[in-house]
């Protein structure tokens, strides 16, 4: 079953069946990052019991899918995923997961980095 490279929307990310799909077919490839990102149980020196990410979907997945464009453009030969979670999210749930597939370890890890960084500055998704 395929996994789409990106996605938004209410079903827990599920880093193996991206991994799995980022990496799908890609001879010459050595090396496979990811990020996690999870809900943590404080923010701003408040705490935090869950959280609650909104997104118009339509709208974010166009965003979301410029970045990975982005990063293989900045590191060929290089091939990102990411799924991004809406709506009610409890401590220690990830929220969003990111895979980035490689020639080289440093492309893969800069690609993961480049990508979270540009989610955290555009993609329109607000949390409560």
């Amino acid at each position: 079953m395929s996994v789409p490279l990106i996605a938004v929307g209410p079903a827990a990310p599920d880093l193996q069946s991206l991994t799995q799909e980022v990496s799908r077919s890609r001879e010459g490839d050595g090396a496979v990052a990811s990020f996690i990102g999870l809900v943590r149980d404080h923010n701003q020196g408040r705490r935090v019991s869950f959280l609650d990410y909104e997104a118009y979907e339509p709208l974010a997945v166009r965003a979301l899918t410029g970045i990975p464009e982005q990063a293989g453009q900045a590191w060929p030969h290089t091939r990102v995923g990411v799924h991004h979670r809406t709506g009610r999210t409890e401590i220690g749930d990830a929220s969003v997961i990111i895979v980035a597939v490689s020639p080289h370890r440093a492309n893969a890890f800069a690609a993961c980095r480049y990508t979270i960084e540009r989610i955290n500055q555009i993609l329109p998704i607000w949390k409560d």
